[in-house]
């Protein structure tokens, strides 16, 4: 027999070998199939943006609607009888692409309004505007419902946008599809982003792109502000700091005789914000 030879197994498994053994299901422990993966990573077997997708997908499986959704205090809604001239402004300071169209209440959504349905009505005469005629379905999800099936769900429904229902029934957010893909591709550009190297983007007289990060020393020295750095970095931390919570888009906060509007936040952080300054603020800054 050949029991003297000596054993030409490793001693220890190659990375694909314990690899191979996670996907077969071997071991079940997510923790273990996580650390391969960053080991791969490590190795130069997958790149940090794939790694990256990867644990988003893995996450997505285990959160739930409730915990991305933007609550029902920062939705912007419109109501069912409004008229043209009521909701324009409306629709153009939110510059969202789709709206929830409410009754009496937030509680009472009669359908989506989608901005481009608008289009037709602003050329010409609006005295025979009547909202409800222009109406998409609203669809509703469950506050616990999974999004890996939200996203399946949005995919084969061709939807964007769902209306969130707490276990009474009653409207508790809004939940979008790009909200669940960003948490696996990350931030996803929208039309407020730019690219620019800097921080800051002047986009009239009075309006200011700024992004989360922009620290605050820099802020300072472009708006001519005196913003403390003791307690946080970023202009986003001073933010969240003066609200005492993470901020969903739309919610406007003023500090120090700045207007600063969220475009983009997620669950965890702010991502970019608007600053509003008075023209006689405006005037003060040297470019």
């Amino acid at each position: 027999m050949n029991e003297d030879r000596p054993s030409t197994e490793p001693t220890q498994r190659s990375w694909l070998d314990r690899l191979s053994q996670v996907l077969m299901g071997e071991p079940k422990d997510r923790e273990e199939l996580v650390d391969l993966l960053r080991d791969a990573e490590q190795r130069n077997l997958l790149n940090p943006d794939a790694l990256a997708m990867i644990e988003g997908v893995l996450q997505v499986s285990e959160m739930k609607v409730r915990d991305i959704m933007i609550p029902r205090s920062q939705m912007v809604v419109i109501e069912r009888e409004a008229l043209m001239d009521e909701l324009l402004p409306l629709v153009i300071g939110a510059a969202h692409s789709r709206y929830p169209v409410i009754g009496e209440s937030k509680d009472q959504v009669q359908g989506m309004l989608l901005a481009k349905d608008l289009l037709p009505f602003t050329a010409g005469s609006a005295d025979d505007f009547d909202l409800r005629e222009i109406l998409r379905p609203a669809i509703f999800v469950p506050e616990s419902k999974r999004l890996d099936v939200l996203l399946k769900e949005f995919r084969s429904n061709r939807n964007h946008m769902a209306i969130v229902v707490d276990e009474y029934g009653g409207v508790a957010g809004l939940v979008t599809i790009e909200d669940v893909l960003e948490q696996i591709v990350g931030d996803i550009e929208d039309e407020y982003d730019f690219n620019e190297d800097g921080y800051i983007l002047q986009l009239t007289d009075t309006e200011y792109t700024v992004k989360a990060i922009t620290p605050i020393d820099e802020f300072n020295e472009y708006f001519r502000t005196e913003f403390s750095d003791e307690e946080f970095d970023t202009v986003g931390g001073l933010v969240t700091k003066s609200l005492g919570h993470v901020p969903g888009r739309g919610e406007v906060v003023g500090i120090a005789g700045l207007d600063f509007k969220i475009l983009r936040a997620d669950s965890r952080r702010i991502h970019l914000i608007k600053v509003l300054r008075s023209r006689e603020q405006a005037s003060a800054i040297v470019q």
